[in-house]
This record gives structure tokens, C-alpha cells and sequence, in this order.
């Protein structure tokens, strides 16, 4: 049998999206396959992908990128949980830190002993048994350091704070470096096959037609090739997340740089803040059903923590899926293939599973129907299982004080979510199913941080003595505040390690 091999990739649009799949791709196929890239000067990125999760770290390390050169390329900070403000109840506080809790002791996960002696007024809060949480409360920040065996400070985990645009231009740079071709345009329409209904061109606004075989859409929210050439279809979820505008504005940098995102809730949404090295990322998400667009960029504006250096821009868009990431010859990365309100920081997360998704389904020109079906399976799990996670942040919540609390805390939530909350509140157990992106104590943080209460723990929890789990928990708190007070502060460790040029 001969395999005819894809030659031509066309990627759409550019952007963090479209730059982080040309990268991806320029680095696996090493020069043996055509990789052009077409974007507009004239079109804007949506600019919001300021703040990660741990994964972009092994996108990087794939890419062979220095980390330190990175920060400095993109004037980044470093980021070791969400700060989450006012979420179960007006007053409230606490962190979605990355990372592990403590130490597993026997057969149960360090989560469950601490349960049981909290249900029984004998454990502080959870935050005390995570480096991550504890450094973050205190601005402090340093890698893992693997040298130190069984400590705390091989346990760190972070993830990066970074100005979207330097990304883009930094893996810009990265790809043509590989042999990636840009072309400067617009695509203005596509042309199919008659035969199959595949994307056979993409036609600019100069005349030009650009050819290919496998099409890359990163066209943001237009999905020009995914929705308006192949018409493949939306899931609408604005019933669960009902946030569909959104202000953003950068401001003054902070007069200390914060190793944490921060999201803030609102009358009818929730506000972000991004610390980088030059400037402050901010933005208000919003329900356009409970608040009008004035209020709700006055809000922002009013609650920023330095001057404003632009006026705010407006983002409009629906919650939800593309019924197909990959139908047919295109597979829609990024905003194309759907939103998901950056609550948990996911955004490029999502692009970066796509592009990982594609590479180990990476296409002949047959274009095997079950790998795509495949391809779309694990994509809709995906995206499914962090919209439970996201839904919990509002739907978890005591609040009643303005209708649209009232109504998120009301409203009908999808059956694998509920499942989720009924199982912990029945005995405190959290099940991490098919490998889904937040782990049991991502789950767990939330629960708790959100006023959800376990019924009960793990039976196997009192097979040892109290005092001995008194004991246990109360040196894991120790060491991790003596490791913590060894740490530098974040500004002092960018200052000594990456610190951007000043302009």
C-alpha cells in the first residue's frame, strides 16, 4: 500500500495560536514538509492569553526554548496558583495553588488524613500544606530544586504571567528561523473541492490563492475555514456560562510583582489581573444580560491598581464548542475551535493540547476518518471536562446578592458536574477520570475554597491513631513554612535571573 504524505500545511492566521502550531510543527517536521502562515498586520490578536498552567513549561522545553531568555523576551513573571476573590461568599479568599499537598502516607492521598482531622476542628486550612500556596501569600518564588530530596522545594511547580504579543513575535521569530513561510494578507473566502468538500485554497484579498493540503484555522473567533467554509456547527454553552463581553486594559506594573493571577468577582462576572514586568494585564468578564457595557467598563476602570496606558477594548463572544475541532482537511486551533472564559487560565492550554493532539494523529492525505473521529473525541473531553471545573467556580457560591449570583447559583449544572459534587460531599472523594486536565487537588481546592463540604473521609483515614496524623500533618505545615522562608521574593529572583531590558 502507498501512503501519499501531507507536503503543504497552510496555517490561518497568527496570533499566539497561529505561531504556536507553526513552532510545533516547523520543530517535528523538521524542514520535511511546506509550512506556510498567512496573517494581516491590519487584524488584531484578541491579546487576552496573558496567564498559563504548568503544561506551557513542556511546550517550551519541546521547542527547546530557554526559559530565562523566554521570560525576558516576552516581560514575564512567574505564576504559582489563582487567587480567587469573593467566589463562595462576599469576603472570601483563597487560592487554587499548582502542584501537590503535602505527602500520600499508606494507601491515601495526604488530602484525606487532613480531612479527617479538619471535620474535627483539629487541622488549620488546607493552604498551609502546599509550597505553592504559601510562597504565593508571601510574593516568594524559586524553581523546584531537585537537589533536595524529599523537600518541599523540589515540589514547586509554576507556570508564567506573559504579554501575548512578545509570545507570538518570539515564536515568530523561532518559525521562519525553521524555515516557516509568512505571508502578509487577508484571506477573504476558500476553495473546496468538488469532490469531497475539502479546503482545496485559500483566495487573499490580493488575488493570490494559496494551496494546500492539511489547513491550520487561527482565525480567532471569525473561524474563517472550520465555520464559514465548512459550516460545521457550534454547541452553545451561555446556559451554564453566561459571561459573553468582556473590557480589557493594561496598567501601571504593580509596585511588587505578584506570583499569582488574580480573578476578582463581580456583580455580574469577575475581574482579572495579570502582573508582568511593564505593565499590568487587566480585564472584567461579564454578563451582558445583567450588566450594560458602560457599567461594566466603568467597574474596570475603576478598579484598576495603576493608571490606565490605553482606553479599554471590548471582546464579545459566546461560550461553547465547534461540534468538530477537525473536520475534514482543517483542524480549528485556538478561538476558532471554540471559548472558554480564561477563569483557570486554559486559553493556551487548549491550543497547546490541539497542536499535541495533531501531532500524534498527524495526517496522510487519505485523511483517516476514524483518527479524526478520534481527534474530536478526546478534543470534546477535554474542553467538556474543564467547562464542569469552570461551571463550579459559579455555580459553587452562597451568593444571592445580585440576580446574576442568584441565577448561577441556581441554575441546572451538567450531569458529570454534578456527580462530581454529590461523590465529595457524600465522603470527601474526588475521581481524576481519563487522565482530564485538573487533577483531584485542583478539584479539591475549589470545592473547599468554595464552601462545599465533605460528609464524611476514607473509612482507612482512622485505621491510624489521632495523635499520629496530628503529628504528621503538623510537620508537613513546618517544613513547608521553613522552606518558604528560605525562598527569595519573586522580584528579587527575576531581577537576579531574567529581568527584560528596560525600554
Amino acid at each position: 500500500m502507498t501512503q501519499k504524505n501531507i507536503t503543504k500545511v497552510v496555517i490561518v492566521g497568527g496570533g499566539t495560536a497561529g505561531w504556536m502550531t507553526a513552532a510545533a510543527l516547523a520543530k517535528v517536521l523538521e524542514g520535511k514538509v511546506r509550512i506556510k502562515l498567512i496573517e494581516s498586520d491590519e487584524i488584531s490578536s484578541v491579546g487576552v492569553g496573558e496567564s498559563t498552567i504548568p503544561m506551557i513549561r513542556r511546550f517550551n522545553q519541546v521547542l527547546g526554548i530557554d526559559e530565562d531568555e523566554f521570560i525576558r523576551a516576552t516581560q514575564g513573571t512567574f505564576k504559582l496558583g489563582i487567587e480567587f476573590r469573593d467566589w463562595g461568599k462576599l469576603g472570601d479568599n483563597y487560592m487554587h495553588g499548582f502542584g501537590i499537598f503535602g505527602q500520600d502516607l499508606a494507601t491515601l492521598p495526604f488530602y484525606q488524613y487532613w480531612l479527617r482531622l479538619h471535620q474535627a476542628g483539629q487541622a488549620p486550612d488546607l493552604e498551609r500544606y502546599s509550597i505553592n500556596r504559601m510562597a504565593a501569600r508571601q510574593n516568594k518564588f524559586m524553581r523546584a530544586d531537585r537537589s533536595h530530596a524529599n523537600s518541599p522545594l523540589g515540589d514547586i511547580v509554576h507556570a508564567f504571567h506573559f504579554d501575548a504579543g512578545l509570545y507570538a513575535a518570539y515564536l515568530r521569530r523561532y518559525s521562519e528561523a525553521r524555515g516557516v513561510e509568512r505571508i502578509e494578507g487577508k484571506v477573504v473566502d476558500s476553495v473546496l473541492r468538488a469532490a469531497d468538500g475539502h479546503v482545496e485554497a485559500v483566495r487573499m484579498a490580493s488575488g493570490e490563492r494559496v494551496g494546500g493540503e492539511l489547513f491550520i484555522d487561527c482565525s480567532g473567533f471569525r473561524a474563517l475555514l472550520i465555520e464559514q467554509a465548512l459550516h460545521t456547527g457550534f454547541d452553545d454553552w451561555r446556559h451554564w456560562l453566561p459571561c459573553d463581553r468582556a473590557w480589557a486594559v493594561p496598567s501601571g506594573a504593580g509596585p511588587e510583582l505578584l506570583p499569582y493571577t488574580r480573578a476578582t468577582a463581580r456583580p455580574a462576572g469577575w475581574q482579572w489581573r495579570i502582573g508582568l514586568q511593564h505593565r499590568t494585564g487587566n480585564g472584567h468578564v461579564y454578563a451582558s444580560a445583567f450588566m450594560d457595557d458602560d457599567a461594566a467598563a466603568r467597574l474596570l476602570m475603576d478598579n484598576l491598581d495603576g493608571p490606565a496606558l490605553a482606553e479599554p477594548k471590548q471582546l464579545r463572544f459566546t461560550a461553547g464548542k465547534r461540534k468538530q475541532v477537525w473536520n475534514k482537511n482543517v483542524v480549528a486551533v485556538g478561538l476558532s475551535s471554540g471559548f472558554l472564559e480564561p477563569l483557570e487560565s486554559t486559553s493556551i492550554h487548549l491550543i497547546q493540547s490541539t497542536i499535541a493532539r495533531l501531532i500524534a494523529f498527524f495526517p496522510d492525505r487519505g485523511f483517516s476518518a476514524p483518527d479524526i473521529a478520534e481527534f474530536n473525541r478526546q478534543s470534546d473531553f477535554e474542553v467538556e471536562r474543564i467547562r464542569d471545573f469552570i461551571i463550579l467556580h459559579y455555580h459553587a457560591t452562597t451568593r444571592a446578592d445580585t440576580p446574576f449570583w442568584d441565577y448561577c447559583r441556581t441554575m441546572p449544572v451538567p450531569d458529570t458536574l454534578r456527580a462530581k459534587i454529590e461523590l465529595y460531599r457524600a465522603r470527601g472523594r474526588i475521581v481524576r477520570i481519563d487522565n482530564e486536565l485538573f487533577s483531584e487537588v485542583g478539584w479539591l481546592q475549589v470545592l473547599h475554597g468554595q464552601g462545599i463540604e465533605a460528609g464524611g473521609h476514607h473509612p482507612l483515614a482512622d485505621l491510624l491513631d489521632e495523635g499520629e496524623v496530628a503529628e504528621y500533618l503538623g510537620d508537613v505545615a513546618g517544613v513547608i513554612g521553613q522552606c518558604v522562608a528560605r525562598m527569595p521574593s519573586q522580584d528579587a529572583f527575576i531581577a537576579e535571573h531574567c529581568a527584560a531590558p528596560r525600554p
